[in-house]
């Protein structure tokens, strides 16, 4: 059932907990981003000023079958945050009496999460040079956390079922997805020890200020399965919005990404394995770009945004065949 949207009155209970001290909710409004939750910024009033809180919440609607419970998510972002992973501090998970629906309220983190901001503007012009080395780092400290309970195990077999099903739902001819399917599980690597893995790791989940990241974003997609994936995730074409000779996010070179890993603590870079995880993250986001595609046809969304992210599974076959050697 889709949650009645978060108004000023049916807040106002949680103000003590958002900034305690004589509080109230002052304002309501929704944010842009968030393809798959709702995201609204709060604003709370107290004595000590106003402070502002983003609540994250289910909107009722069919989940991934890859994604994993909001709570589960706020409880990730919580071990993060207490781990020195740049990450919103949890400030409440809610609870049925609450009447909201399922979600968290976090702190509000300063930055910009734009991708073609990012990898052209000016004001991040002497930071650019630091975030592939920090990616690293970062990465290294989120996959040294302890396993939650009820974060799922997946193996890169589970990952290519998974899209197939949702490339089969699409019921229309992709060859190159077909060759990339197979070359996946032609080159499927061993399973590893499963490490927490963000699974959504990029250029736009990524809070950028002027000395670098601000924060991890969008935690829907964490499982437990092999560190390398996520290395492979933020070095695919499409998060580089356009800077190509930067395969790190658009900003930097896989060097300074794996030495920042390896000097924080990750394991050794796995590069043949980052590379295989390349290429299921190219098909991975060309699958989901075909799934705008059937939701444009089949009239559940509509708009600009969604066609242009439909059109886009092209670019991925062209990234696919390049990978592939093809």
């Amino acid at each position: 059932m889709v949650p009645e949207p978060p108004s000023v009155e049916r807040l106002s209970k949680l103000a003590p907990v958002l900034a305690p001290g004589g509080a109230e909710v002052t304002a309501v409004r929704p944010l842009s981003g968030g393809a798959s939750q709702e995201l609204w910024s709060v604003t709370v009033t107290s004595p000590a000023g106003d402070v502002r809180a983003v609540l994250r919440r289910d909107p009722g609607r069919a989940r991934s079958e890859l994604s994993i419970p909001i709570a589960l998510e706020a409880a990730l972002i919580d071990a993060a945050h207490s781990a020195g992973v740049p990450s919103p501090r949890v400030l409440h998970v809610l609870m049925p009496e609450d009447a909201l629906g399922a979600g968290f309220f976090m702190s509000h983190v300063d930055g910009e999460a734009l991708g073609h901001r990012i990898v052209r503007d000016e004001t991040f012009a002497a930071v650019r040079p630091l975030l592939a080395r920090q990616c690293g780092e970062i990465l290294a400290r989120i996959h040294a956390l302890p396993r939650p309970p009820g974060l799922p195990v997946t193996h890169a077999l589970d990952v290519i079922a998974a899209l197939e099903r949702q490339h089969r739902a699409e019921d229309w001819p992709r060859p190159v997805f077909e060759l990339a399917f197979r070359w996946l599980r032609e080159h499927a690597p061993a399973p590893v020890a499963p490490s927490v893995v963000h699974g959504d790791f990029r250029t736009g989940n990524l809070l950028i200020g002027p000395s670098g990241v601000n924060a991890v974003l969008d935690w829907e997609l964490a499982h437990a399965g092999d560190p390398m994936e996520d290395l492979g995730w933020l070095c695919v074409n499409s998060w580089r919005f356009g800077a190509i000779d930067n395969p790190v996010g658009g900003f930097g070179a896989r060097e300074d990404l794996f030495a920042g890993y390896e000097a924080a603590g990750g394991a050794p870079v796995d590069r043949q394995r980052v590379r295989y995880w390349e290429v299921m993250g190219t098909l991975r986001w060309g699958v989901i770009c075909t799934l705008s595609a059937i939701a444009l046809r089949e009239g559940v969304v509509g708009g600009v945004e969604r066609a242009m992210i439909a059109r886009r599974a092209s670019e991925t076959e062209l990234d696919l065949l390049n990978l592939m050697g093809l």
